[in-house]
């Protein structure tokens, strides 16, 4: 399900984007689309140049066989992706193989274990330590130093370091990351204010008010319907997790994040223990009272009765059941634009809440960067991979996602700075309040949609400006904008108002013994933990399970965390 709105939040970015055909994008017309027709890679570095002779570079490529937004007569080869990126460039793009999402991990693997590599593709941290380890793979330093565009190497830039860090091997870069925003890894409690107002309650600050909180909302009608049909709190569905992990730091949905962080636990985090040496955060003793905590609500009926079998747990938000839940700014392109849709009313807001025993929002933070495009070790142009990805960041909004998805562009990764939605709530803040104007905005590539935030940001937000409710927005007027909009305005606002605590994991990739045992040891979790929070285990079983995981390979893998943090 994360792959569906992951999908839907995309197109709907570039949907937005194509409003308008100089959305601040990074432009390769006039001098560098002359000085382009004539390059080669023997000539100076040009980001954008099109190579005099056709350039044939063979990829893996993930291809969704549910995807069906290519036009008739396209193909994952043929489509138009592949053709700007031979128009612009004179790079002819063929597949060395391709593989469904599930199985493309699987596939890669197997690329790196027969040492059949093609000539590029995208891996995630995992494979990218293989393919360093036994040479595979192309050093990058020189191509991403000359041919990386400023505005690649600004959004990169700010991630403080962290997204270069991550592809460094000997002081060399050894693949291209992507860098995303870090507000994807915040997961704020998101809560239907007019249940609240019918019920006379506050937006709950401690986790003491949170449950009384859920408990008036499953037993005191809030929606006034006469029926005992309310959910206090949602919970993961069948293709989410209990909490976000250093693995999987991002974009969890309906899991229990912000309550373990209001209770100081970070599950599935390496963190500094009391002894300064890394410790994962899953066998401390704040995760088992934040698992007690847990188990009382779900006994009490606080949460959804039906989470962890529910196929989509978005269906109950949409249908008007559920009250709260945990997630990242973005769902507006989740379930509540249909939910607000469907009744017009739904107030959701989004608050930075609960807080801990010290009065402080503590959210788990996110890395920026989690995939990386590779080049084979013998491939004659290394720099045709990043020019692909200079193409596509410079033209994004060229492209129309209804004739085909994002998905179907070749080596496609992410790209947008660290602070993107903070960066947008402000700018349309100050655009609202008059303070400024939206042409104070326009030069500002790398925040590629923010030209078109501030042009349409009148059509969808009704006055009062500084009210975000409901009842002030014109979801109708234009529902991509406006899905758009809530998500900066509403979703965003707990990253820019609140004094933010944040916990980060001292690392996000696997260590070597990870990759034979992490696959168990995290299903050994994942079980234990629902089974004591749905009451099917008793709470005492968790330390059976820190002696398992100690066991199984917990310890050695901590070893070589700490060697990996120490170094």
């Amino acid at each position: 399900m994360i792959r569906k709105y992951l999908f839907l939040l995309l197109f709907v970015l570039v949907l937005v984007a194509c409003s308008d055909d100089d959305a601040g994008s990074e432009s390769n017309d006039g001098d560098d689309a002359e000085s382009s027709e004539t390059e080669t890679s023997s000539e100076p570095a040009d980001p954008f140049g099109a190579y005099e002779e056709t350039l044939t570079i063979a990829i893996g490529q993930e291809v969704d066989p549910s995807d069906t937004s290519l036009q008739d007569g396209d193909t994952p080869l043929d489509n138009q992706y592949t053709r700007h990126v031979k128009e612009n460039l004179n790079i002819e793009v063929e597949h060395a193989f391709t593989a469904s999402p599930s199985n493309y991990d699987q596939k890669v693997s197997l690329a790196i274990a027969s040492n059949d590599l093609p000539d590029a593709m995208v891996v995630g941290p995992v494979e990218l330590r293989q393919l360093v380890e036994a040479d595979q793979i192309a050093d990058m330093t020189e191509v991403y130093e000359n041919y990386a565009s400023p505005a690649i190497k600004e959004i990169i830039d700010s991630s403080d370091g962290i997204a270069l860090e991550n592809v460094m091997f000997d002081g060399r870069i050894m693949a291209i990351p992507n860098s995303q925003a870090s507000a994807d890894g915040v997961h704020n409690l998101w809560i239907r204010k007019d249940w609240l107002d019918n019920l006379g309650l506050e937006p709950p600050k401690t986790i003491e008010e949170f449950k009384e909180v859920a408990k008036a909302f499953v037993e005191q009608d809030p929606d006034g319907n006469g029926q005992d049909d309310t959910i206090g709190l949602a919970g993961p569905d069948t293709s989410n997790k209990l909490y976000a992990n250093f693995l999987e730091s991002t974009n969890n949905l309906y899991g229990f994040d912000g309550i373990f962080s209001a209770l100081n636990a970070y599950p599935g985090y390496w963190l500094e223990g009391d002894d300064g040496q890394p410790v994962y955060g899953s066998t401390l003793p704040e995760t088992k009272e934040a698992l007690s905590v847990l188990r009382d609500m779900y006994s009490e009926g606080l949460i959804d009765p039906e989470m962890g079998v529910r196929e989509d747990s978005g269906e109950s938000v949409i249908s008007g059941n559920t009250g709260m839940f945990f997630g990242p700014f973005w769902m507006p392109y989740g379930p509540l634009t249909d939910a607000v849709t469907n009744n017009p009313e739904a107030n959701w807001q989004s608050y930075g809440l609960p807080l801990d025993a010290n009065g402080e929002y503590t959210p788990h933070l996110s890395t920026t960067t989690t995939q990386y495009v590779v080049v084979r070790k013998d491939y004659e142009h290394p720099e045709a991979a990043m020019k692909i990805l200079n193409n596509l960041l410079a033209n994004e909004s060229e492209f129309d996602p209804s004739i085909g998805g994002p998905g179907y562009y070749p080596l496609r990764l992410v790209y947008a700075p660290a602070d993107e939605m903070e960066v947008t709530t402000v700018a349309l803040r100050e655009v609202l309040a008059g303070t400024k104007e939206p042409e104070d905005f326009y030069d500002m590539p790398a925040y590629k949609l923010l030209k078109s935030d501030v042009d349409t940001i009148h059509e969808v937000k009704l006055e009062p400006y500084d009210n975000m409710d409901i009842e002030h927005w014109d979801p109708e007027a234009n529902l991509g904008q406006w899905t758009r909009a809530y998500s900066a305005l509403v979703g965003t606002a707990p990253l820019v108002d609140s004094e933010i605590n944040g916990v980060m994991s001292l690392i996000y990739s696997q260590t070597k013994t990870m990759e034979d045992r992490w696959v168990n040891l995290q299903k050994l979790e994942e079980e234990t933990f629902l089974k004591i929070i749905m009451g099917t285990e008793p709470l005492d079983s968790f330390d059976q399970f820190v002696e398992s995981w100690e066991s199984q390979g917990g310890d050695q893998i901590t070893e070589e965390v700490v060697e990996v943090v120490n170094q």
